[in-house]
């Protein structure tokens, strides 16, 4: 499975990025992929596919993270 991890690089979520990234290697030893870019965006892909995202200013712990793309996996 391919895992990319898009964040704001000019909001500075790159802090998240990395933390989600090591739970992701933790939890799941799977590697991530790290995407910067910009306009506010945090967003997880696994397989190209967007599983989940910031919203509302919300943003996804890694917990989540690790939860969602475990989830993708177990039914992708």
């Amino acid at each position: 499975m391919n895992v990319k991890i898009e964040y704001c690089a000019p909001c500075g979520y790159r802090k998240r990025a990395d933390a989600a990234a090591a739970a992701l290697k933790e939890h799941l030893g799977m590697d991530a992929e790290l995407v910067p870019g910009k306009g506010g965006v945090f967003r997880v892909y696994a397989d190209g596919k967007e599983i989940i995202a910031r919203a509302k200013g919300h943003f996804p712990s890694p917990e989540e993270i690790v939860a969602a793309v475990a989830g993708y996996k177990a039914n992708g």
